[in-house]
């Protein structure tokens, strides 16, 4: 009984130290894939319970593990779209064949990094057929509330690279200098022109033209204009009329004293801003606050347009995509505005050893890792998304070598006990003899 549990522990040695030897294979295998994380195998020995004072071999058990929260090194790359995680974390990824294949919603996979390009449909997809998840932007940029314990709200990430966008003009500013000799009682009573372009709800170019109409009096100076504005974008009609006084006082000389709208919308004092109906909808128009030199001013005898500013940009081309720390996908134009699209979140597991292990290097959710949760990256426990970089393997291929000798002399000398005990039981039989 005891030189056979030596036989059947000496078997059970060479089976661990094989599964040892498999695992050591697979990471030295693996040690320039990127995001691979090394197998480890660990040793359990077996007691039986020896009756009557002898002593009976249990032998041993052997046990493998993915280390997927052990983290590689990460290395610079020159693509945008390569996305590493730095620390905790994973990135939600669907087959691109499933999505191909439009059978209702993709099985989330995860995993830590990779090399994410547009493909014929503008998803951004891997060599290996793995496509990236993410939250859909709104209209305006903003990210609706999607459930956080559910992959039901990602979608593939498309990229649709050509794309056009433009953005309306809202808001003018109007920082315009006057001449004050002009309102004098022997002056010309010149009219003052300017035009300032816009643009409309369909990304046209339209223009408001606005024209400064000098008050002449009897005798002195009035300091007062007329300012009429006209929309190009509605047949040149006119959007509004004001009369401004200016005042010429010691302390405040130049600067609005007051603004009383005939035509469009009240003069706000507060913000100094009007409000003009446009062809595309409501202008906001800063003029100025009273007694404020950041706006209409009225000094010495030029007319000068000092600063004109507005929002809005005319329609543009997409030109690239980049993923920030946060995972918000930007979409950059040539017109020089940026739009975020989508939002990558990152997946968090109380235990990301226990996830089932796939090709690829991905992972599914299992009962033994525990439920998940979408995280914003860096936000809770999650690390950030790394744009212009991979993770490299994590294995060590140093220690990998040494390991691999030591279960090389380990095997060795589960072999020489088998040929030890086929001995004794040699012996054993020539007894009769």
């Amino acid at each position: 009984m005891t030189i056979s549990s030596s036989l059947n522990a000496g078997i059970a040695g060479l089976t661990a130290n094989a599964s040892r030897l498999a695992s050591i294979s697979d990471n030295i295998a693996n040690s320039s894939t990127f995001g691979y994380k090394r197998v480890q195998t660990d040793f359990h020995s077996m007691v039986i319970s020896s009756p009557g004072g002898t002593y009976s071999a249990g032998g041993v058990r052997s046990t493998t593990q993915r280390l997927i929260d052990e983290r590689g090194p990460l290395i610079s790359t020159s693509n945008p779209t390569d996305l590493a995680v730095r620390g905790r974390g994973l990135l939600p990824v669907a087959s691109a064949a499933e999505i191909a294949a439009g059978s209702g919603s993709p099985e989330m996979l995860l995993t830590t990094t990779g090399s994410f390009r547009t493909d014929a449909q503008g998803y951004l997809t891997t060599e290996s057929g793995l496509v990236l998840m993410g939250w859909p932007a709104l209209a305006d940029g903003t990210i609706p509330n999607f459930p956080r314990d559910t992959a039901d709200g990602l979608e593939p990430v498309q990229i649709n690279v050509n794309q056009v966008s433009g953005e309306p003009t809202t808001k003018m500013s109007l920082g315009v200098n006057l001449p004050a000799t002009e309102t004098s009682f022997d002056s010309d009573g010149d009219s003052q022109e300017l035009s300032v372009e816009y643009y409309d709800n369909l990304g046209k170019s339209a223009n408001v033209s606005v024209e400064f109409v000098p008050t002449i009096p009897a005798t002195g100076s009035s300091n007062e204009w007329t300012m009429i504005l006209r929309d190009s974008g509605s047949g040149n009609a006119i959007v509004g009329e004001y009369t401004m006084t200016f005042t010429d006082s010691r302390t405040a000389g130049g600067t609005l004293a007051t603004v009383t709208d005939t035509t469009g919308g009240a003069y706000d004092p507060a913000t100094g801003t009007i409000i003009v109906n446009v062809g595309s909808g409501p202008m906001e128009i800063d003029i100025g606050m009273i007694g404020e030199n950041n706006g209409l001013t009225q000094l010495s005898d030029r007319f000068a347009p000092v600063s004109i500013s507005k929002d809005g940009i005319p329609v543009g081309n997409m030109t690239s995509v980049e993923v920030d720390a946060n995972g918000i996908v930007r979409a950059f134009f040539d017109t020089g505005i940026t739009r975020t699209i989508y939002q990558v979140p990152l997946v968090d597991l109380p235990n990301p050893n226990g996830m089932v292990s796939l090709d690829q290097q991905t992972y599914k959710p299992s009962p033994e890792s525990g439920s998940y949760f979408l995280w914003d990256a860096g936000d809770g426990p999650t690390g950030d998304i790394v744009s212009f970089a991979r993770e490299e393997s994590a294995t060590d291929v140093a220690g990998e070598l040494t390991a691999m000798i030591q279960t090389q002399r380990a095997y060795s000398s589960n072999a020489k006990v088998i040929q030890t005990v086929d001995e004794m039981l040699q012996e054993t039989t020539n007894i009769k003899r």
